[in-house]
């Protein structure tokens, strides 16, 4: 009885183990525990039986002063333990790394395979280097000697690897370098490291009869470097699939109207067959080009997206793109008559989706091929108008004609607090209800009717707060475009007019007005914040970055000397990823 492979897991493993816990866990979801559990078990019940062999037939053995003594078919206790902590840390790893990433738009239907030959072309030549490997495998088994070791590690692997590069290939090629490469060499060089330890140390042995003799560095058989590079690989492409087939799931309602929150390993590998003809091209490119300008347009929902998991993530990017590309139809206008006939065509479209007025006659598609320029014209047709109610849409597209009302001469629309207060209910108050409708449409967990009436209508203030904020950063650049957001009666407490704020922007008594606007969207914000609280438990953090990340604007607009970027105060990147740590961090 010994402790020395014990004490690996005590230097070596746990520690990993603890610290990616403790990173992991303010954003830990319950799909994410699912994945990381059935990993576990995947590769417990298909290593033991190998370990098995291998340790039967003596080409690993394991000393009596090296172990603590309990076995299950001849395994020590540690070495199943290694199955565990192995899994759990690559795959630890690996959802740090995808954490952000937003899986479907990765995926491929059939015109886009089309369109990309490296993919199809990748496809087939890692199937066939796969093969050719498994038959070397095989030859060195035959041979029943050197190399033995490395042709079980390859006849045991290979198999998996190929059932997994067929069924998820479009993910593990189109996916980040960050999110498949990066969690497969960093823990397998730290293995590298651990194993030459142990090696040294005589914790495991490894039979000279049946490696091939070569070493990666003294101390490190290659074997052993394959080995822990091969099963890394292993885990991280069932973590890949695994979010192939959700990805799937979650964005073809078309192919499975419903989805569980846990989905069943059946259900799984029902996503992950279905044949990329079957995908929705139009639908995948509708997702590229949302997630594309809501990265370009608001870093700090970008940063809050990535907390929100499957459908409703989807939707709520949905619903971003269509209020960006509405609002741009509107600002991008090259007359105040051509920026009213888009407000107009807004609203019937609106009529067409939801059944009013003499418009419900004619396609939503048709209407928007239409009249709608081709690069908008995903935002509408994917707007998930089948479970929104119409009026907070209807009320962002009238706010859109306060803006159009500073194309007027010597007009500026925002005369007191309350006409500020009811335009940022239009602008934002609105995109807040809508999206709170989103989440509570997704989410499984039972609220009451009187909660989400209270979470709503504190939703809609919350909004107005968030504009107020936007427009204290925004008064030098939207100055520049001939539009003051500040009210007029506040302007004429301190002898200005509108016009004098366009033309001055950055003077002494504009920054006072600022400090006063901030100090009415903070109020309002400490009033609103606590309806976060009530929220469904899988989307209270995600809501909470989602508002924190844009308070904080407000409070970088408190600081003296605060930098400029376009005009526009800016968050320092260091400080939105504390901000947003904090806020889900908070239970």
């Amino acid at each position: 009885m010994g402790w020395d492979y014990a004490l690996v897991h005590l230097y070596y493993n746990i520690p990993p183990a603890v610290l990616l816990t403790a990173c992991y866990y303010p954003l830990c979801t319950k799909i994410d525990v699912y994945k990381i559990l059935f990993l576990i078990l995947i590769a417990v019940v298909s290593t033991t039986p190998w370990d098995s062999y291998l340790i039967r037939r003596r080409i690993w053995t394991y000393p009596p002063n090296a172990i603590v003594g309990p076995t299950l078919f001849d395994i020590p206790a540690e070495e199943l333990f290694f199955f565990v902590i192995q899994t759990y840390n690559t795959s630890l790893l690996y959802l740090v790394a995808s954490k952000p990433t937003f899986h479907p738009i990765y995926l491929c239907g059939e015109k886009l395979l089309h369109d990309g030959r490296r993919l199809r072309q990748w496809r087939w030549i890692v199937a066939l280097v796969l093969v050719i490997t498994m038959l070397v495998g095989v030859g060195l088994i035959a041979r029943n000697g050197k190399g033995l070791y490395m042709g079980l590690i390859i006849v045991w692997a290979d198999p998996f690897i190929l059932i997994l590069w067929t069924l998820a290939h479009q993910l593990m090629l189109n996916l980040p370098l960050s999110n498949t490469l990066l969690p497969i060499l960093l823990p397998t060089a730290y293995l590298w490291t651990v194993d030459t330890i142990a090696l040294r140390r005589g914790t495991w042995v490894i039979e000279s009869g049946t490696k091939l003799g070569w070493h990666l560095w003294p101390g490190l058989d290659v074997e052993e470097a394959f080995f822990f590079l091969v099963t890394n690989t292993l885990i991280v492409s069932g973590l890949v699939a695994f979010d192939n087939a959700m990805a799937i799931l979650n964005a073809f309602p078309h192919l499975f109207p419903s989805v569980s929150p846990l989905p069943s390993p059946v259900q799984l590998v029902m996503a992950l067959l279905v044949p990329p003809s079957k995908y929705d091209d139009e639908r995948i490119q509708g997702f590229q080009e949302g997630l594309a300008r809501l990265r370009k347009k608001s870093r700090s929902f970008y940063l809050a997206s990535g907390c929100f998991q499957g459908r409703l993530r989807i939707d709520l990017v949905l619903l971003y793109s269509f209020c960006r590309v509405a609002d741009d139809l509107v600002d991008d206008a090259k007359s105040g008559a051509e920026a009213r006939q888009w407000i107009l065509k807004l609203t019937q479209f609106l009529d067409i989706c939801f059944g009013n007025g003499t418009e419900k006659s004619q396609s939503r598609e048709d209407f928007i091929k239409a009249w709608f320029p081709a690069k908008a014209q995903s935002a509408l047709v994917l707007l998930p108008t089948a479970y929104l109610s119409p009026q907070p849409l209807y009320d962002l597209v009238r706010g859109f004609e306060t803006d159009l009302d500073f194309s007027l001469p010597d007009i500026f629309p925002i005369k007191d607090e309350e006409t500020l207060q009811v335009y940022g209910s239009r602008v934002a108050g609105t995109v807040a209800e809508l999206c709170l409708e989103l989440v509570f449409h997704h989410d499984h967990e039972m609220t009451t009717k009187q909660q989400r009436h209270h979470i709503i209508r504190a939703g809609g203030r919350m909004g107005v707060a968030l504009q107020y904020i936007n427009i204290a950063r925004d008064v030098a650049v939207d100055a520049n475009n001939g539009r003051v957001y500040l009210p007029t009666t506040w302007l004429n407490q301190h002898d200005l007019l509108p016009q004098d704020v366009i033309k001055e922007p950055h003077r002494p008594q504009v920054e006072i007005l600022r400090q006063k606007l901030l100090d009415s969207a903070l109020a309002i914000y400490d009033t609103a914040k606590e309806a976060i609280e009530i929220l469904p438990s899988e989307s209270r953090g995600p809501m909470r970055v989602a508002v924190e990340s844009y308070v904080e604007i407000g409070r970088v607009l408190r600081e003296p000397g605060y930098s400029l970027k376009a005009g526009r105060a800016t968050v320092p990147k260091s400080r939105r990823l504390r901000v947003a740590w904090t806020a889900l961090c908070k239970r």
